[in-house]
């Protein structure tokens, strides 16, 4: 009787680990910087990211990001003014972002190249890869480590909703998004160092743990209370 139930609890927890989703914690450190007289202190933050069936949520301090490619709809939650806006996919930035900002990220060139170089970052064996990125004024040079032993598949996370979410973050055209295809694997750790009217900013990203959790409620919504947006103003971006 005893090892029955044992089979009973056993099957039990494989059903509930099988349809949890992956949770993915990183930890975010930027360096303290100086730009024209005004200096910013270093900072510490964690991210939460939340990988599902076509969906994603990555939350910050600041801000969330959510997309569900069955509803084909991305959510961009900003915790500081509580407000979100949902939008439509595939995305069309100009009817979401101010005119002034699409065209300040114009032009953006991105170049990634696998180093060859391996690294073990926390558990996970990496391969190295450099990006470089050139927009106007600001250039922005990245070392990223990317591991493939992961327990989801980072093939599909890469090609469906990676996509979607470096669209988005970065307001990239599809083709430019694709040089983000060179790298093979998840993105365990980057360290970004952006060099803007001389001074050199630095922001190093790093996951601590990937995991199969049960999803807390919310997680894949809007927080209860937020006002919705049909499109942003460039306070907003300045807030993110």
């Amino acid at each position: 009787m005893k090892k029955v139930l044992l089979i009973l609890v056993l099957v039990g927890f494989s059903a509930v680990f099988l349809t949890a989703d992956v949770y993915i914690q990183q930890k975010i450190h930027s360096d303290a910087f100086e730009i024209m007289g005004q200096k910013t202190p270093e900072k510490n933050e964690v991210s939460h990211m939340w990988l599902g069936k076509n969906k994603m949520a990555s939350h910050g301090e600041k801000m969330s990001i959510v997309i569900n490619l069955d509803k084909k709809e991305i959510l961009m939650i900003n915790h500081d003014n509580k407000s979100y806006v949902p939008m439509s996919l595939p995305l069309e930035l100009d009817k979401y972002f101010p005119a002034q900002m699409l065209q300040m990220m114009g032009g953006v060139k991105v170049t990634v190249n696998p180093t060859g170089e391996t690294l073990k970052v926390g558990k996970w064996e990496c391969q190295g890869y450099d990006m470089s990125m050139n927009m106007m004024m600001i250039t922005m040079n990245t070392k990223i480590w990317a591991s493939t032993d992961v327990p989801f598949d980072w093939k599909e996370f890469q090609e469906g909703i990676f996509m979607e979410f470096a669209k988005v973050t970065m307001r990239l055209g599809e083709d430019t998004v694709k040089e983000f295809q060179k790298i093979k694997g998840f993105q365990i750790k980057s360290v970004m160092t952006i060099n803007m009217m001389g001074q050199n900013m630095v922001t190093t990203q790093e996951v601590v743990e990937i995991s199969k959790k049960s999803v807390p409620a919310g997680t894949y919504s809007a927080p209860d209370g937020y006002t919705k947006k049909d499109k942003f103003t460039m306070m907003d971006m300045q807030n993110k």
